[in-house]
Parts: structure tokens; sequence; C-alpha cells
């Protein structure tokens, strides 16, 4: 099974465009034909029309379920430093490899992941690292997500090659997925934020 997840905000659904084309590369990937959407604002619990909403949909050759709820975001303050290459390209529903490293994380929030000293993902997002006023992700990742497309495509932000070994050339790391907005000065950095 896999997962997509839609960020609806007063209403009005985010980058549907880009979550029904990887819903498509998902499908032609594994053989099946990929099942046709309904109006997510529609299904939408009424409670909900003033929030900002996650929208989850589990579906292979058919939708298994949609469900809606509202978005609290995830606070993150610190990393631990985790060297794995975990198997998530496509977006599984199943995600016990990911939880398995997340499981490392002992006192901090959350982990970072490297791959062969290259800077990828954490468990739930892409990164961005800013340094002045520019942008930059990884070009090493764990998922291509939606978020980190969309950006790119609007040249907010650019493709880097960035390591354990150069992280300190950074000023903030800033998470993104559907869920979360590029949000400068709202990220988190300082080496004491990154165990090893």
């Amino acid at each position: 099974m896999f997962l997509e997840t839609i960020c609806i905000q007063n209403g009005i659904v985010y980058n549907l465009q880009r979550h029904v084309a990887r819903m498509q590369e998902t499908a032609a990937h594994f053989g099946f034909v990929v099942p046709r959407l309904p109006e997510l604002e529609t299904l939408m619990p009424k409670e909900f029309s003033d929030e900002r909403v996650k929208c989850r949909i589990i579906y292979h050759a058919k939708i298994d379920e949609i469900t809606f709820e509202k978005y609290i975001p995830k606070i993150v303050k610190s990393f631990k430093l985790v060297e794995a290459s975990p198997n998530y390209s496509f977006k599984f529903s199943d995600r016990t490899e990911l939880n398995s490293l997340l499981s490392q994380k002992g006192d901090y929030d959350e982990i970072l992941i490297a791959r062969n000293g290259c800077i990828t993902d954490t468990s739930f997002s892409n990164v961005v690292f800013r340094r002045g006023n520019d942008f930059f992700t990884p070009d090493t990742y764990v998922l291509n997500g939606t978020k980190r497309q969309l950006l790119l495509r609007e040249g907010i932000i650019r493709e880097k090659r960035i390591t354990v070994e150069n992280m300190n050339e950074f000023e903030e790391i800033i998470l993104i997925n559907a869920m979360l907005p590029l949000n400068p000065l709202k990220g988190t950095w300082g080496r004491e934020l990154i165990k090893y």
C-alpha cells in the first residue's frame, strides 16, 4: 500500500497536481492503474474548513482510506545524525524502516539521515539549509518530496551536495514537506543540536 499526504488549508487543496503525478508515477512503477481521487474539499469535515488539515490517502489499485486531521506541527529543535540507506524512494504506507531509524534518536527530537556521509532527509521531511538569503536542499534524499520539487521548480531553493563535513557552512536547517512551508528563521541550527 502507498500513502499520499496532502495539505488542505482554509478549504484549498495545495499542490494537488504534483501529488496526483506522484501517485501516477508510483502506479506505473508497480504496474497498476492509479485510482481517481474524489474532490477532497467536499469530503473534508466542515469543522476543519478554517484549519490547516492533513489529508492522508492510503491506496493501491483502489483507494483504501482517506482521513482528515487538524495539522499540529512537530517541534524539532535537535537532531541525532544517523548513517543509513532506507528504501523509501516511493511513499509507502509502511514506515517500519524509518520508524526503526527514528527509534535511535535518544533524547533528541528527530533524526537527520546521512547516506555515505551525505545529508538526505529526516524521518518525515526533506531539509533545506539556509546560508544568508540562499536556500539549498541536499542533492541526495530519501524521498523526493512534492514540496521539495515545487520549491526547486520555482527556483526558491537549489540542490547542493551537503555532507556531514560541510554542514557548518550553513546558518539554519529548515524542514519541509507537504504540510510544512519554507519558513526561514523558524528553523533550527547550532552545532550542539546535532549529535554524531
